[in-house]
Order: structure tokens, then sequence, then C-alpha cells
């Protein structure tokens, strides 16, 4: 009984997983909005640049400043 559950539970998976592939038209992107005025593309380094490594920095800051606060707040307690 076990098998039969999880057997219809894929094939609803699956199917809906179906349809919505067969919904969503990727031709709908190439056809312009009204108003529509897109800028110049990224290169190559700025799309690494913005994507990678300005998370990673501000995650870098973000961690230090935590730190920093925490050891300014265990040296207060400690006096």
């Amino acid at each position: 009984m076990d098998k039969k559950n999880a057997l219809r539970a894929g094939a609803v998976t699956a199917g809906s997983t179906l349809m919505m592939l067969l919904m969503t038209s990727p031709a709908l992107a190439l056809s312009r909005d009204d108003g529509d005025d897109p800028g110049t593309g990224l290169s190559i380094a700025e799309t690494v640049g913005l994507f990678v490594c300005l998370p990673i920095v501000l995650f870098l800051v973000i961690a230090g400043l935590v730190m920093v606060g925490d050891k300014s707040h265990k040296q207060q307690t400690a006096k």
C-alpha cells in the first residue's frame, strides 16, 4: 500500500511539473513591452563582481562588525 501512495505522489508531482513547464513559454520573453528600455549588458567580470564578490564582502563586513560588537560586550562584562 505504501508503494502505491508513493507512485501516486510521484505521478502527481511529475504531471504538475510538466503542466507548469508547458504553460510557461520562454518565447514570451522575446516580445518587448511598451516602455521597455533595457540597458547595456554586463561583462563577465562585472557579473561575477556584482553577484559573487559583493555578497561575500558584505557578509565579511557584517560578520566583522558583529564580532567587534561581541568582543566589546565581553570586555565590559568582565570588569
